[in-house]
């Protein structure tokens, strides 16, 4: 169950210390899209958004969107962010994860994934060796497959509260 444990626990994007993961190698970041960047329900990109993508690219990050959604929902984003991405990636698998690596030429110490679930971002990036953060969902509104996935999250929160290694709530680097 430790697999799930995120590296590090923000309430948001906007509370990672990025010069701080910079200082330690990272170069490389992959955020999941909903619920992460941006509510489900989000079409576009608003002002905030672009311009802390325009602060990662300007501090040298290599900013990737990685989803599970489809093309359609993730193409805006790439566009108006200026970001690559991948769409229908299938995370926790190995496979999309594994492209990036050869497409980039990154080391997995590089890379730093955020997301804000434990079942496919968190796994995903600590399968891999990645730098795992977890972030609050920014909204409750979901799909039916996340819903599930919280139910099941629901039961590894509880084993890893019970054993001190995370709680809702107490942030951490």
């Amino acid at each position: 169950m430790d697999i799930f444990r995120p590296d590090i626990y923000k309430q948001s994007i906007y509370h990672i210390d990025f010069l701080e993961l910079k200082t330690h190698g990272i170069k490389c970041i992959l955020f999941d899209l909903d619920n992460t960047l941006v509510p489900i329900d989000v079409v576009l990109p608003d002002k905030r958004l672009l311009d802390f993508f325009m602060y990662l690219e300007d501090l040298g990050f290599k900013v990737i969107i990685l989803s599970n959604s489809s093309k359609k929902r993730v193409q805006p984003f790439k566009e108006k962010c200026n970001v690559d991405s991948s769409f229908h990636s299938r995370k926790p698998l190995k496979a999309k994860y594994l492209k990036i690596l050869e497409l980039y030429h990154y080391k997995d110490t590089e890379i730093a994934c955020i997301g804000d679930q434990l079942i496919t971002d968190i796994l995903g990036a600590n399968r891999m060796g990645f730098t795992s953060i977890l972030v609050n969902p920014i909204s409750s509104k979901e799909k039916f497959g996340t819903k599930i996935n919280r139910a099941i999250e629901k039961i590894i929160y509880k084993y890893l509260k019970k054993r001190g290694l995370l709680e809702k709530g107490v942030y951490y680097d």
